[in-house]
């Protein structure tokens, strides 16, 4: 009997020439242009490391043998546990994680498509949300409260996230002065952080080339903890980076190496993933978009990443489109093939449309769809003597029929894609049905949805102890 064999697609982009070329370009950019950080306390520290004369004035220049340093002290695996303790999935290997997000300042209507701004009620609706879809591996902060006091906002939020889920936490906090509180609420309803993490703090530096005090503090704070940490950062080509897509690689890459090594010197060891989100700035009309060539840079990004056995953080194609239309799907479908092809990660940011001002649930549910379908394509088929049916096709014959076949009886309800989303009617059913557009079924099918998602059995518990930890601190 023929040994089964998988035919399963597979996506590569950069020759070993190609990688080493690029971590070149990003070691001149280091070591000649070097990066601006603004935290002086953080500069303190690489002083430390790097000798004076790696500083000229808030300007830092790493040499190469201190990134290669960094790049091997980090490690090459970030184990994930939900935050009950469970193991959920280890950042690293082969596979591709997805989460919702992000940080958005109006929520879209999966009925009527009117925008609202984002207040509580969203946020618990969408953590529920893309709590009960399968495929989505973590929540990140979906949108900024605007219903509660503005000093207050990043703990309502970061509250309503940690109580409607008990899957990974990516965490995005807009007010750099209440990380350190966020950190302190979730430790007073979970205990230890550290011990079973569940939180990943994100961190953007500022393209060109500049580290913020509020990215690397609060990183600084982050690992200081024992928590894993997200650094990745934001191009506008064009603008903030070159239009060139080899120089935005380029650039981008250095910035990369820049906080990994910065997080290596504020603790040798300290687990971190590394990404950026490659979007290119139109002129004319003055707005950022993903273009075919962002992807490109995701798949290099990857690519780089498994080179430096490094964890990856990836775009998920977000914020494009006028909700979960043509022009959204476009992109997140390329995005969604090309990444679930290529060398994993974690894509953490689906659902955000309007240039990520706007969350659309129904975004969450339709790319759902999407990562069903491309990891059916990418799972391929088996290609032996089995599942050939050749003895099968020679009974049957000419001008035969496969309805009542074995094979076909066996395997009808997993031979092929059924989606839970879209029914497939005929002309005649689809007439009979008032003629609905795909945009009405998804927007129903959303809605019920998240009437449907319930919270955790926790969830009265942790948002009392919640609710009175954010009053003391209001107080």
């Amino acid at each position: 009997m023929e040994k089964t064999n998988w035919v399963k697609p597979h996506l590569t982009l950069l020759t070993s020439g190609q990688i080493e070329q690029i971590h070149h370009y990003a070691l001149q950019i280091l070591s000649r242009t070097g990066v601006r950080v603004d935290s002086e306390p953080v500069r303190e520290l690489l002083k430390k490391r790097l000798g004076a004369g790696a500083l000229r004035e808030k300007i830092v220049q790493f040499p190469a043998e201190v990134v290669d340093w960094a790049l091997a002290a980090a490690p090459a695996r970030i184990e994930l546990f939900d935050r009950r303790g469970h193991p959920a999935f280890q950042l690293g290997d082969d596979a591709l994680h997805f989460g919702i997000g992000v940080t958005t300042l109006f929520y879209q209507d999966p009925l009527s498509g009117e925008l609202a701004p984002f207040a509580r009620k969203h946020m618990q609706d969408m953590v529920r949300l893309g709590s009960s879809l399968s495929h989505y591996d973590v929540i990140s902060t979906v949108g900024i409260v605007q219903d509660v006091p503005t000093p207050l906002s990043d703990l309502y939020g970061s509250l309503e996230m940690l109580v409607n889920t008990t899957k990974p936490l990516v965490l995005l906090v807009s007010d750099e002065g209440k990380f350190s509180s966020v950190l302190d609420l979730y430790e007073h309803l979970q205990g230890d952080l550290a011990e079973r993490p569940f939180l990943l703090p994100y961190f953007n530096p500022v393209s060109p080339l500049v580290m913020n005090a509020g990215t690397v503090d609060k990183m600084r704070i982050a690992i200081e903890r024992g928590l894993p940490v997200i650094f990745s950062n934001y191009s506008m080509a064009g603008a903030s980076t070159p239009l060139t897509p080899a120089g935005t690689l380029a650039l981008l890459m250095a910035e990369l190496l820049a906080g990994l090594t910065i997080s290596q010197i504020i603790k040798e060891g300290a687990p971190i993933m590394l990404g950026m989100l490659p979007v290119f700035f139109d002129m004319k009309a003055m707005v950022n978009f993903y273009d075919p060539q962002s992807i490109l840079l995701n798949l290099a990004c990857a690519e780089m990443m498994v080179h430096y056995h490094l964890p990856h953080c990836g775009t998920s194609g977000s914020g494009t489109g006028w909700g979960a239309d043509l022009i959204a799907a476009d992109t997140y479908w390329m995005n969604s093939l090309t990444y679930s092809m290529s060398s994993g990660g974690l894509a953490p940011f689906v659902g955000d449309t309007l240039g990520s001002k706007v969350f659309s649930p129904n975004t969450v549910v339709y790319v759902h769809e999407m990562i069903d379908q491309t990891r059916r394509l990418v799972d391929g088929f088996e290609l032996d003597d089995q599942h050939a049916v050749l003895e099968e096709i020679d009974r049957i014959g000419a001008g035969g029929s496969f309805l009542t076949a074995p094979s076909t009886l066996k395997r009808y309800k997993s031979g092929y894609y059924p989606s839970p989303v879209f029914p497939r009617w005929s002309m005649e059913k689809w007439q009979a049905a008032g003629r609905p557009s795909a945009a009405q079924v998804l927007g129903e099918y959303t809605a019920a949805l998240i009437s449907k998602s319930s919270a955790p059995d926790d969830y009265d518990q942790l948002m009392a102890k919640g609710e009175k930890f954010i009053a003391r601190v209001a107080a």
